[in-house]
């Protein structure tokens, strides 16, 4: 903006003159050079808590029992819960990876769970939710399981991210896992890119990322910041601090469930005494269902099929809810489908990032089913479903339809003190499910509903075009590589 000034004649008029030339500047300088807490006003703050192994049945919000989850329930009545929100896939890094580049994981070359003896992780090249904000003027941080690479060239503090306090991978993968004693090495707890800690008090963690989230949250109140708090709980083993040791009906499992809710209301507390509750979405859900060989150490899926490691919706379907008062109207309720590849473009445009024209970003905008506008629909034709590289299923409207494939289950509940029961494998063969009318997916009525097969099938073939099918023998014309080890 350009300021221009006029001179006048006399003492009184350069006075005046003098004065109008500093009201002047003033402006010039309040109009070209925002301050931090002007920014603050105008950029929503993001936090995002995602949960490991967390079932869909494992909230109060979503119908748990034998513990309480007040503050999650509150981000519910406050906000927005989703009934049909999904996951990329039913496993740690895959689902982490479509979280953080709004792509199905086969489109970045991140499957299955990497682990202390993988060379590869995360392309330099992918652009994470840390580097969008990054890209506008955001303070960044991570706390938790980052699970996208252990080596210093894929941690966070590489990709977008200022801070970095948590586990490279999952917490099972170390010397103490109950079927693979020694398999493992030591496990590293990591500030920036430095090991601080080997093995560490597991029973700490939930409480140390918390306080980790909130002092960021404390120490960058003055200007826009995003902060993904990534629990390691309830992936098993299970652990929580003393002051929940023993509090809920549900054992262990309900104690490490209602110590992250506590962990969310950490959250909430400090941005209402710090009065930015009205300007910051919180956002939580989990990497994939629950892991139910393990029985009373896990969660519940309940009313869906299955659990983590299948495409059904026991695996894939996540409890989620978000909340940001004055813009997502309380106790909305959202049954149109959506995904975590949906997050990164979302919230792009919520805080005027540009996203790359030069690659397929798959998630799309979901705001007006955050916000719950009338009439909003589901912005995608169709959700697929992965397992490592076959594809298993597809979702279009109120339709599910998988193709032939293997997957495991359960003869049992599951184990008993954190040891683990076997699996089976069982086989599904070609089978539509209504998912309005059978949230289980028990009825098959591909018989019954020819042609909607036909129209998921084609769009599958849509799919195994651009992303590939290992079941069909097909590479995907438009995959990328994850990044490989640089010795």
């Amino acid at each position: 903006m350009n300021c221009i000034v006029q001179t006048g004649l006399g003492l009184m008029s350069a006075l005046r003159n003098q004065l109008g030339i500093a009201l002047a500047v003033l402006a010039c300088l309040a109009a070209t050079a925002p301050t931090f807490a002007a920014e603050a006003a105008t950029k929503p703050n993001v936090v995002l808590v995602y949960a490991d192994d967390l079932g869909y049945g494992d909230l109060g919000c979503y119908g748990a029992q034998g513990y309480r989850t007040p503050n999650l329930d509150r981000l519910a009545a406050e906000g927005v819960r989703f009934t049909d929100f999904y996951v990329a896939q039913a496993v740690c890094s895959a689902s982490r990876a479509a979280l953080l580049t709004g792509c199905y994981s086969n489109r970045v070359g991140i499957l299955g769970a990497l682990g202390p003896k993988n060379n590869h992780g995360i392309n330099d090249s992918e652009l994470t939710l840390g580097e969008v904000f990054e890209s506008r003027g955001y303070a960044t941080a991570i706390y938790g399981k980052w699970h996208l690479g252990h080596h210093p060239q894929f941690l966070p503090t590489r990709h977008g991210f200022d801070e970095y306090y948590g586990l490279p991978y999952s917490n099972d993968m170390w010397p103490k896992h109950p079927e693979m004693k020694g398999a493992f090495p030591d496990l590293p707890l990591i500030e920036g890119q430095k090991t601080i800690a080997l093995n560490p008090d597991q029973t700490q963690l939930t409480t140390q990322y918390a306080e980790h989230a909130v002092s960021f949250i404390e120490r960058h109140k003055d200007q826009p910041f995003f902060v993904y708090l990534a629990h390691s709980m309830p992936h098993v083993p299970l652990h929580v601090s003393e002051k929940f040791r023993d509090k809920t009906q549900r054992g262990l499992f309900g104690d490490v469930i209602e110590e992250v809710d506590w962990s969310v209301g950490q959250i909430l507390a400090t941005l209402e005494r710090l009065k930015l509750d009205e300007n910051t979405l919180v956002i939580f859900t989990s990497d994939n269902g629950p892991w139910l060989s393990y029985g009373d150490h896990a969660g519940t899926a309940r009313p869906l099929r299955e659990g983590k490691g299948t495409s059904f919706d026991g695996g894939v379907r996540e409890p989620c809810v978000m909340r940001w008062p004055g813009h997502i109207p309380p106790g909305t309720v959202c049954h149109e489908p959506a995904m975590t590849i949906d997050v990164l473009p979302t919230l792009a445009k919520l805080i005027g990032a540009q996203l790359p024209a030069d690659r397929i970003i798959d998630g799309l905008d979901i705001w007006p089913l955050i916000s719950g506008q009338p009439g909003a629909k589901s912005p995608h034709e169709a959700l697929y479903f992965y397992w490592g590289q076959e594809l298993q299923a597809v979702r279009s409207g109120r339709w599910k339809l998988h193709f032939p494939h293997a997957y495991r289950s359960l003869e049992s509940e599951g184990g008993r003190g954190g040891i683990p029961t076997k699996y089976v494998q069982r086989r599904i063969e070609l089978s539509l499910f209504d998912l309005e009318s059978d949230v289980g997916e028990t009825k098959n009525v591909a018989a019954e509903h020819p042609e909607v097969v036909a129209q998921l099938q084609e769009l599958a073939r849509q799919a195994r075009e651009d992303l590939g099918d290992s079941a069909t023998k097909q590479t995907g014309k438009n995959v990328r590589e994850a990044g490989q080890l640089l010795h």
